[in-house]
């Protein structure tokens, strides 16, 4: 019996230290906002300095085994330019409308414009695990590319509709940062759009627009329930023109 109770009690401590080691590796969101802002700058970081832009303008990560993306450029070697509230956006050449559509972003301008775009957008957790911060948890956010390959007009993270904001039952709902992202926007402002795109004309994505956590939805309350999350979005914009007033 005394070998049975301490087969037993060794069992059971081996499963308390088990459980405690994969409790102490599990990420815990800081409390303070500044961990939080530097852990998304290391991470995306890395990103960028692990990832690459194929011929379509995809965004790539580099292989270890397969040599064909050796020749290619980091996106931080891609001329990336941060904008002071930490979005980073990367202009990819060769694939920028001449002269293009200026975008206007801000939804109560006279000339706010209508987006219609083929994109793939990614959200992230920057997290810190062990030392070593990465993106992790990688969902999608929104993909026309790997999805039905058709052009999307006026994403909701982009615009959200009127009818949408005035339906909402709660104040929360009510407004357009619930649902907007304005680190997207903000980056978007730095590139021209096309006109009159074919939808099915194959896409020849315009570069990259990277946003921390602080300029998306920070910690608030969002349509998507992501708080804390960074965005990555890969896109060429279609056609850009003056949003007509029965879309608004």
């Amino acid at each position: 019996m005394k070998k049975i109770f301490l087969y037993i009690l060794a069992g059971g401590l081996c499963f308390s230290a088990c459980k405690k080691d994969d409790e102490d590796d599990a990420f815990v969101e800081p409390t303070d906002i500044n961990v939080r802002n530097s852990y998304d700058e290391q991470a995306i970081q890395k990103f960028m300095d692990e990832n690459y832009l194929d011929t379509q303008g995809n965004i790539k990560a580099f292989s270890e085994t397969d040599t064909t993306d050796d020749n290619y450029k980091k996106l931080s070697e891609l001329n990336p330019i941060k904008l002071p509230s930490g979005v980073i956006y990367v202009i990819r050449d060769g694939a920028q409308p001449s002269p293009g559509v200026a975008i206007e972003t801000n939804s109560s301008a006279s000339n706010a414009t209508q987006i219609k775009t083929m994109i793939r957008a990614n959200y992230y957790l920057a997290t810190n695990t062990d030392g070593n911060i990465n993106l992790s948890s990688r969902g999608a956010l929104f993909n026309t590319i790997d999805g039905n390959g058709s052009p999307f007009t006026d994403p909701t993270f982009y615009y959200v509709k009127k009818s949408v904001l005035d339906a909402a039952t709660v104040d929360v709902a009510k407004q357009r940062s619930y649902y907007e992202i304005e680190g997207f926007q903000e980056g978007l402002k730095q590139f021209r759009g096309y006109e009159n795109t074919a939808n099915g004309a194959p896409y020849n994505l315009q570069g990259v627009i990277i946003v921390p956590s602080k300029a998306a939805y920070a910690r608030d309350s969002n349509y998507y329930n992501l708080q804390n999350a960074c965005f990555v979005f890969n896109f060429q914009i279609y056609d850009a023109k003056t949003r007509p007033a029965d879309q608004q």
